[in-house]
């Protein structure tokens, strides 16, 4: 049977850095998707006996999106001289001048990424994304924690059935996070995950249930919907994210600090976000072909559940930024059947990165491009 590109080279060299005791680094991206990915690693290389030298989650409001040179020197820094294997999920894929680095720094790179690789691919190890060039696998469109259910599989052999129910679980809750097409291995893995959400053991779930959160939820994709959004909130700190921290957790006391202190963030991020959806629909232009708006009081982490309510509303391309000093970082959410990373391809000379998946992505551009930016995909949505 046909697998995913690379994953029997990338489980097989996790399995030599297990056994060789290299520090181990786990490099995600802060969303539930990142995080499942991450925690679904540090289980199996633990089961496998192995040891998580360091969780790395950049905060995006002050590293950016992706890899950053200042967590790879500081990974250098703590590892010493040590041989180092870095495993970058849910992003890294457009990470180019990073890869390059992680080189010079004598640390080894895989990157697991279910993101559109631009034309060309970073210079990692190994590379694990089912969009890349050459890649035969019949699916394409996996959350990231699909993608690492499937490395996990093939760790694990004939004993993951004893961590299947669990995983397909939290992949279940990732697949559904991210706004994947719920078809193929995708529909299989949401069906059989919601199927063991009521069972799952770890306290950082179970929670939910016996806080009331979700009991009057009518349906298992209720709950989740309602765990995902609660969990949305999650904030980072020390390089660590609540959801983590949650998913992880081994006591429901700890688990239940963390999710009241998550409502609290969650109650508190509708409110946010409701505003910034107000000030664009009195100051942008909406009947342009595309709301394009930015501030500088705006939350980097608030911008994709903004632009998505407000795409939702209004069936148009939306580009929201929050605006900095020198450039501004933003999130892209587009229609069905419409194509963001092409969109933004279109402006690659002056944007600083960009990339996503089709209905949903991000951007990072020097803020004196900003309006011939807004000008191009303009031009290129009125042409589709």
């Amino acid at each position: 049977m046909t697998k995913i590109k690379n994953i029997e080279i990338a489980a097989q060299r996790i399995e030599g850095a297990i056994k060789n005791e290299e520090k181990i680094v786990l490099y995600g991206d802060a969303d539930l998707d990142g995080t499942v990915s991450v925690v679904l690693l540090k289980d199996i290389i633990e089961l496998l006996g192995g040891k998580v030298f360091m969780v790395y989650f950049p905060d995006r409001e002050t590293e950016g999106y992706g890899i950053n040179s200042k967590a790879l020197k500081l990974i250098k820094q703590k590892a010493k001289k040590s041989k180092t294997l870095l495993i970058v999920v849910d992003c890294g894929i457009a990470n180019f001048k990073e890869a390059i680095l992680a080189k010079k720094l004598g640390i080894d790179l895989i990157i697991a990424d279910h993101h559109q690789p631009h034309s060309e691919l970073p210079l990692a190890d190994i590379i694990v994304c089912p969009k890349q060039k050459g890649d035969k696998y019949h699916f394409k469109d996996f959350a990231n924690a699909g993608i690492i259910l499937y490395l996990c599989q093939e760790l694990l052999g004939s004993k993951f059935a004893k961590k299947e129910k669990d995983f397909l679980t939290l992949a279940a809750l990732a697949t559904i996070a991210d706004m994947m097409k719920q078809e193929s291995d995708n529909k299989e893995i949401i069906d059989l995950g919601l199927k063991y959400l009521k069972q799952n053991k770890r306290p950082g779930l179970k929670y939910f249930w016996k806080s009331g959160l979700v009991t009057k939820c009518p349906q298992e994709r209720d709950a989740v919907q309602k765990i995902n959004s609660i969990v949305g909130s999650s904030g980072i700190k020390y390089h660590r994210t609540q959801i983590y921290d949650l998913l992880v957790a081994k006591d429901i006391k700890k688990a239940e600090k963390i999710v009241n202190n998550l409502v609290k963030k969650w109650k508190e991020k509708q409110a946010r976000v409701l505003k910034m959806i107000d000030k664009v629909e009195k100051i942008a232009d909406l009947n342009s072909p595309i709301i394009f708006f930015g501030s500088p009081d705006w939350k980097i982490n608030l911008l994709g559940s903004a632009a998505s309510k407000i795409e939702n509303k209004y069936k148009k391309p939306v580009f929201l930024y929050k605006k900095g000093g020198k450039n501004s970082r933003g999130a892209v959410r587009v229609p069905a059947k419409m194509n963001a990373v092409l969109a933004m391809e279109k402006s690659a000379d002056i944007l600083l990165t960009y990339g996503g998946h089709p209905p949903a992505a991000g951007f990072n551009v020097e803020n004196k491009h900003i309006e011939e930016f807004e000008s191009r995909l303009i031009k290129y949505f009125k042409n589709i």
